[in-house]
């Protein structure tokens, strides 16, 4: 398999969502790197929203990627989205005009499988949102994670501070059944899922006043991005502070520009389903008392000024 000029295939599994819109600019820039396909979810918001906010997206930065809706729910709980982060649509409730484009007919559980055989051995994975397409995906196919050249997680909280609930983070805690079997079955397979976590997320904010310099750039990139994001900075400024922070563009600039990732931690690490205070919590062992391998890699420092560079680049700042 030979991607677009010899580059390697990447698939996102996103649910638009304003920091994923940041990191699907990022990807649409990155050199190394063809998106073959956006597989979407329910999660920030509906999955109505998320589909039409992946092809609005792609239509503003001038991409023809195929976009596959995939699951509307979790695969066992209801669960709140986070519409008051993110606005009602995902994207501000700034009323965009909807894309021309429509969605593809296929499922996006049944593209990761097809495009992890097309491009088997190379494919690159990147999940945004919760993981609930690619559990289903797992559950058709069990032989998938050996087909998986790379697989990238935004999601958990690897010492329990949570961002939902004071122990899970949003994509692990909206569907915990789904991390629980992704988790399980790339270990099985003998795997290593690389996870961007929200505690790292924490330590790489951006000064608000940074950013909103950024957003003053001219290019429709950033005009966009301005309009969408207006409502979550604000609430966020609110609530954390001086920084801002792009969970999805964190684990982004781990896929794209991995030689910038400072320090990374391998452990074992699972999902806890049951417990009352830590459903959705990521339980690492940081000891390695449960003789189980190290099959997550954890980002832990990632230089901020090359991040910072990846953003600016990918709204046309500079």
């Amino acid at each position: 398999d030979i991607s677009a000029g010899g580059r390697t295939p990447l698939l996102i599994d996103t649910d638009p969502g304003v920091d994923d819109a940041l990191a699907l600019l990022m990807a649409f820039d990155a050199p190394q790197y063809d998106v073959v396909a956006l597989t979407i979810a329910a999660g920030n918001v509906g999955l109505l929203h998320t589909v039409a906010n992946a092809l609005k997206l792609c239509e503003v930065a001038g991409m023809d990627i195929p976009v596959h809706a995939g699951c509307d729910a979790p695969l066992l709980h209801p669960a709140p989205d986070a519409s008051y982060v993110h606005g009602r649509d995902g994207f501000g409730d700034i009323g965009y005009p909807p894309a021309s484009r429509q969605a593809e007919a296929e499922h996006a559980a049944l593209a990761i499988i097809r495009l992890s055989h097309v491009h088997a051995g190379r494919l690159a994975v990147c999940m945004l949102g919760p993981l609930t397409n690619l559990a289903v995906a797992l559950k058709l196919d069990h032989t998938l994670p050996q087909r998986i050249g790379r697989m990238v997680v935004m999601g958990g909280a690897v010492t329990g501070q949570g961002n939902t609930t004071p122990t899970a983070e949003f994509n692990i805690g909206f569907d915990p059944e789904a991390a629980h079997l992704v988790f399980e079955a790339f270990a099985a397979a003998d795997r290593l899922v690389e996870v961007a976590d929200w505690e790292a997320v924490i330590r790489h904010g951006m000064l608000h006043a940074d950013v909103e310099r950024w957003l003053q750039a001219e290019h429709p990139r950033a005009r966009f991005y301005d309009a969408i994001s207006r409502k979550t900075r604000e609430w966020s400024a609110g609530l954390r502070g001086d920084r801002w922070h792009a969970a999805d563009a964190l684990a982004m600039a781990l896929v794209v520009a991995p030689q910038h990732a400072r320090r990374l931690e391998r452990r074992p690490l699972r999902v806890e389903l049951t417990g009352t205070e830590t459903r959705g919590m990521t339980v690492v062992d940081w000891g390695r008392r449960s003789g189980r391998p190290d099959h997550a890699e954890l980002l832990m420092d990632y230089d901020q000024a090359a991040f910072e560079g990846l953003i600016r680049r990918a709204l046309r700042v500079e």
